[in-house]
């Protein structure tokens, strides 16, 4: 029998079987009822194609540009934490085979190994994805360590005033193996989390530090005291991207934590669809929650999305195989997009036809034309 996966769901399988259980129910819990965990690759695979035929296929180019920067496929390594709990080389692994696949990734700010390993690990740029301290001076200086170590890109969280309740962490007592660390957060907010008491350590830990009151002033804040490009994560509203178009952040990554926040909150691929049409092109655009296929990512690029986030899978590859099962899991998406692009009749993601996709949500705010 041969036990290599043949997609994602296969190395989700073999990761589970490899992970203690507490590494893997923090990995792949959602909040409370986990609706939104369901309903994000779902409402991916709602969509429908109407491919063309006849469009003379053979030679595709999988080219795009991130951040004004060409890359050669639209992916982009989400940010996730404690990745040492999937295997000891944790982030610096997942940044190598980040790097060998042509794509940034994006260091978290709980990462369990520092952001200078991370930047150094990779042969493309790495992003600094960043939580606001009620500590002001603490983030500023989280900031400029990032930015000396060679980060490219800022990506500020922007759905977790408060931390949303996982209760299969609560149930399971979720703390970092002994031998762990918060590797960024030496020298600033310390590098423990506190002690377990009725909830997790994470959710203490993000109650006492984590500033709940962060608004759009902070945006300006944050503006002046870095150069680098500021991507907001976690926008689920048109009005919420057309505010930050206005503040001139780099773009928005419509983002739901991955079911991990506020539970029946709308599924990712809707609202890229509802931003998209609210916002013309105005700002640039990314998207993660429950991309499972390479046509999941055709169908983000058709709904307007310069770049598809990856997280789950890419840990998934971690536990199994370490930097070459983050490799492998990379390839296996890559492959299936250019498969779905051929069978589309896309030869081009600059050229993606308007009426690509259709769906059953789609009607309700100005049709299929999602493309200018």
């Amino acid at each position: 029998m041969n036990d290599t996966p043949l997609n994602l769901a296969d190395l989700a399988d073999l990761a589970r079987e490899s992970l203690p259980e507490m590494a893997w129910g923090y990995y792949a819990d959602g909040a409370r009822d986990q609706v939104t965990l369901g309903e994000n690759p779902a409402a991916w695979q709602s969509l429908r194609f109407r491919p063309r035929m006849l469009m003379e296929v053979e030679r595709r180019s999988l080219m795009t540009r991130v951040l004004g920067r060409p890359q050669p496929w639209p992916l982009v390594v989400a940010p996730m934490a404690f990745q040492g709990m999937a295997h000891p080389d944790g982030e610096v692994a997942t940044a190598r085979a980040a790097g060998m696949s042509g794509v940034p990734m994006v260091c978290s700010t709980l990462s369990n190994r520092s952001i200078e390993e991370v930047c150094a690990a990779s042969r493309e740029p790495t992003w600094f994805q960043l939580y606001v301290y009620r500590d002001r001076g603490a983030s500023k200086a989280l900031i400029q360590r990032a930015e000396a170590a060679g980060a490219k890109a800022l990506v500020l969280t922007v759905d977790c005033p408060i931390l949303g309740t996982r209760e299969g962490d609560i149930r399971r007592g979720f703390h970092l193996p002994e031998g762990l660390i918060c590797a960024n957060l030496s020298g600033t907010a310390g590098e423990a989390l506190p002690p377990i008491a009725k909830e997790s350590g994470l959710g203490a830990y993000v109650a006492s530090l984590i500033e709940p009151n962060l608004g759009w002033k902070d945006i300006a804040w944050l503006r002046g005291i870095t150069d680098l490009p500021i991507l907001l994560k976690g926008v689920l509203h048109a009005e919420d991207a057309r505010i930050a178009a206005e503040h001139r952040v780099a773009g928005v990554v419509v983002s739901n934590h991955g079911g991990r926040q506020l539970d029946s909150a709308i599924s990712t691929a809707r609202a890229l669809d509802e931003i998209q049409q609210a916002t013309g092109g105005s700002i640039e655009l990314h998207v993660d929650g429950g991309i499972r296929r390479g046509g999941d990512v055709l169908k983000a690029m058709a709904l307007g999305a310069k770049a598809v986030w990856l997280g789950r899978p890419v840990l998934h590859g971690l536990a199994w195989a370490g930097g070459s099962g983050v490799s492998f899991a990379l390839s296996l998406l890559r492959n299936e997009l250019d498969e779905a692009m051929a069978l589309a009749g896309v030869t081009s993601l600059a050229d993606i036809p308007a009426d690509l996709l259709a769906g059953p949500w789609r009607g309700a705010h100005g049709g299929d034309t999602v493309r200018p």
